[in-house]
């Protein structure tokens, strides 16, 4: 592939990033759960067209309205009558207020103190009233990348769309609709497509850092592209981090060729597919779209609430590997602990039981083991573990049990025994730990009292206390 100059393309790009934030649902107290059994109602809505406070209609609401499709919409317990555009909405979700605050401040962000909570007009069937409630929060922040600073334009929190049960038929789903979602803006500083990809991974950690849901579907990505000062385009769908890059570099090429042909590109969205290359979903929406929400009162953030939000900012992820690393713990074990979502365990843990390797080394390599032991889903055997880690590091502390005897005790209480059945360890003959012992010393002389009790009990699989062992040895060893 030839390289690309992207200054002399003009290459101006920015990101849009959308991302649910787990709390219940924006606007009314309904659960933010996704539905897969069948619903217990249908309703049918034609939507239709309304201006925009500038008293223009957006020419993207005009493209879907002139479709002249009626849509489907199933609903479940979980929803309510705001998702059905039947009941005015309530006030604002506090806690996804909060969670976005946070996000704002950890964006470097101006926040709104009085702000006003807006209708966007979307007719495509994505919502039962053919708008969706956004309000901006903050604007005007910033993050350091290695190309110098790229600014965040705004950060909006608004509801989640109604989720589509299939691309051939105008049927959504409602259990979706209402989730809190915050959006975040950037300036278009992106100086080409790896800068892109720095910047969107660069505000997801950020994103991770703060109460956010997770896992497939609960983050997209749009970037707006444009050369040589010509018409902007949004490609949506973004997530796949793996044709990141080659999406925006097919997408300049796209653009190039169209105006070297002096035909610029018009200003339109795009999906990109799984070859990276983007097809025509339909026109780029524009300011028209949107008007006042009249059912809700102006937003008023007050001061007492930023400093709030100030002084409990969660810590971001190069700031909780220092405060790993100053544990000891290595380099793999921080890296695990954080891809497995396990800190704020094992920083509990810590506080039972002071030694911050064994305690790694028991939530993510121990209870792994028994899982695959026992043939055990990972996740199962966790559930089972997770409430008796506490009460296994304190006879830890009590000298009851040793570390070697901890992995067999995991064993065993997953597979169900109580506590005090699972610590209660069945008694090896003495002579034969003597025996033992006196024979791994002259096999394997020099090795420290600790390593000693490793081996035997290995050995004796659970059949004697590790307290009992190190006393043999440390007579022996006298």
């Amino acid at each position: 592939m030839t390289e690309i100059d992207y200054k002399k393309l003009k290459f101006k790009s920015g990101l849009e990033i959308h991302q649910q934030l787990d709390s219940h649902k924006l606007f009314c107290n309904c659960p933010s759960i996704l539905r897969s059994d069948e619903p217990n109602f249908e309703i049918k809505r034609k939507l239709h067209l309304i201006a925009g406070e500038s008293g223009e209609i957006d020419k993207a609401a005009k493209y879907q309205h002139s479709l002249d499709k009626e849509f489907t919409y199933q609903g479940y317990d979980t929803t309510c009558l705001v998702e059905l555009d039947e009941e005015p909405p309530h006030e604002i979700n506090q806690e996804a207020l909060e969670i976005a605050l946070q996000i704002s401040l950890l964006l470097n962000c101006k926040i709104i103190p009085l702000t006003q909570i807006m209708r966007k007009t979307v007719i495509d069937g994505s919502n039962t009233s053919g708008f969706q409630r956004t309000v901006m929060i903050a604007r005007n922040g910033f993050i350091e990348t290695s190309k110098g600073k790229v600014g965040i334009t705004a950060i909006l929190l608004e509801e989640d769309a109604a989720r589509k049960v299939s691309k051939e038929k105008d049927t959504y789903k409602l259990d979706r609709l209402g989730f809190p979602l915050v959006e975040i803006v950037t300036d278009p500083d992106i100086q080409d497509p790896e800068h892109a990809k720095e910047v969107a991974l660069q505000i997801g950690d950020i994103l991770r850092s703060c109460k956010v849901r997770r896992g497939i579907g609960t983050i997209r990505q749009d970037v707006n592209i444009s050369i040589r000062n010509e018409n902007r385009v949004e490609i949506k769908g973004m997530q796949d981090m793996n044709i990141f890059i080659k999406a925006i570099e097919k997408e300049i090429q796209r653009q190039e060729k169209l105006s070297n042909s002096k035909k610029p590109t018009a200003m339109e969205v795009r999906n990109v597919l799984p070859d990276a290359t983007t097809e025509y979903t339909r026109p780029l929406p524009g300011s028209a779209r949107m008007y006042p929400e009249t059912d809700l009162p102006l937003l008023h953030i007050s001061k007492d609430l930023i400093n709030k939000i100030k002084k409990n900012l969660p810590k971001l992820k190069h700031e909780i590997q220092e405060d790993l690393k100053k544990t000891g713990l290595s380099e793999e074990m921080i890296k695990l602990l954080l891809k497995q979502n396990k800190v704020e365990e094992f920083k509990n843990l810590l506080k039972v039981y002071d030694k911050p390797s064994f305690i790694a080394k028991m939530i993510l390599l121990f209870t792994k083991e028994v899982a695959s032991k026992l043939g055990k889903k990972l996740n199962k055997t966790e559930e089972i573990l997770e409430e008796s880690y506490g009460d296994v590091l304190r006879a830890l502390n009590k000298k009851k049990i040793y570390e070697a005897d901890v992995k067999d005790i995991l064993m065993k209480l997953a597979q169900g025994k109580t506590l005090e059945s699972a610590t209660k360890l069945e008694k090896a003959n003495v002579g034969d730990i003597e025996e033992n012992i006196l024979k791994i010393i002259k096999e394997k002389p020099g090795l420290n009292p600790n390593a000693y009790m490793g081996l035997i009990m290995k050995e004796f699989k659970g059949q004697v206390s590790g307290q009992e062992v190190m006393g043999i040895i440390q007579k022996i060893l006298k």
